[in-house]
């Protein structure tokens, strides 16, 4: 396992530098000026000389890359232009929020996989699986911004059982009965579709691996099939799950931004909007990088978690 971790680290860490170098000139590539935004339409030459200057938007670019990177290997993350205040703060502010939405999302979604396709698996009937497959279609294919509306509707005005949006007026630890009632409608709609998606590729695992020569063994033995499921077919099929589950990641903190907006939840998503919508480059530039280093953490850990349950991708790994 330490051989396959240095073996994958490096190739991290390569595409976070990569990733960076790619999100401070794109963000710069945008239409829009942050001296403009602040100067103002009427501002004079020499007004926005200086504030460029302050900004350090007057340097050259690989410099301006090079001045970035290292505050952020340090840890300063820099102060917003438009916003206000620093961005280690800003982030910090609505991370939490975040992060308590999109695991409760994951946990969603993966808890709603496993039960559904070990039951769609071990009942084996034809018209279940035909329910479950155009279930699983209409969750993907109907976005977010009709899901939560809907979701609220039903369930926040028609019959008033979950608060329509906002975060528990307490905190998530005071009380937890209160916080999961918040927590309920914008994490199923943010984990329809990552649920949808991984009952569907753990279906097609677990029956792929009741076609092994073992399952057949193991059913001319007289063993049932729910035990052939749960106790082999299952530990077998996970692999290949985990390395969908890590790339599902990427699509809720994406959809994050939508729901966010949808319930009013605070947290990095709104921060995204309005940073783009004001321009904010600091503020934009450090949550893209975020996200795309918690998507490779993500995928790192779930690759190192497939070595662990099947010990032929490390082994692999060393062979080569």
């Amino acid at each position: 396992m330490t051989r396959y971790l240095l073996r994958r680290v490096p190739s991290a860490l390569g595409v976070l530098v990569v990733a960076s170098f790619l999100v401070f000139v794109l963000v710069r590539a945008v239409p829009g000026d942050p001296v403009t935004a602040l100067a103002g339409p009427d501002a004079t030459d020499e007004s926005r000389a200086e504030i460029a200057r302050q900004l350090g938007l007057d340097r050259p670019l690989l410099a301006q890359y090079a001045t970035w990177l290292g505050q952020v290997t340090s840890l300063d993350l820099g102060r917003s232009y438009r916003i206000g205040g620093e961005v280690g703060d800003l982030v910090r502010d609505g991370a939490l929020n975040t992060v308590v939405l999109t695991l409760a999302a994951l946990t969603f979604a993966v808890l709603a996989a496993v039960v559904l396709s070990t039951l769609a698996v071990i009942a084996d009937r034809r018209w279940l699986n035909a329910l479950l497959a155009a279930v699983n279609t209409v969750a993907v294919a109907v976005p977010t911004f009709v899901t939560g509306p809907v979701l609220v509707l039903l369930l926040a005005v028609v019959v008033p059982l979950l608060p329509a949006g906002g975060t528990p007026p307490e905190g998530f630890t005071a009380r937890p009965d209160i916080a999961a009632q918040y927590l309920l409608l914008p994490a199923v709609c943010l984990g329809l579709p990552a649920a949808a998606t991984l009952t569907r590729f753990l279906s097609e695992s677990l029956l792929t691996q009741l076609r092994q020569p073992y399952v057949t063994t193991a059913t001319a033995l007289g063993v049932g099939r729910r035990r052939i499921v749960l106790r082999h077919a299952l530990p077998n099929a996970l692999p290949a799950a985990v390395t969908v589950l890590g790339m599902q990641v990427g699509t809720l903190l994406g959809g994050a931004v939508l729901v966010e907006a949808i319930f009013a939840w605070p947290g990095l998503g709104l921060l995204v909007e309005e940073a783009i919508s004001t321009r904010d480059y600091p503020v934009v530039q450090v949550l893209l990088l975020l996200s795309v280093a918690v998507f490779v953490v993500t995928q790192l850990l779930s690759d190192v978690v497939n070595a662990w349950l099947d010990p032929r991708v490390r082994l692999d790994g060393v062979a080569r």
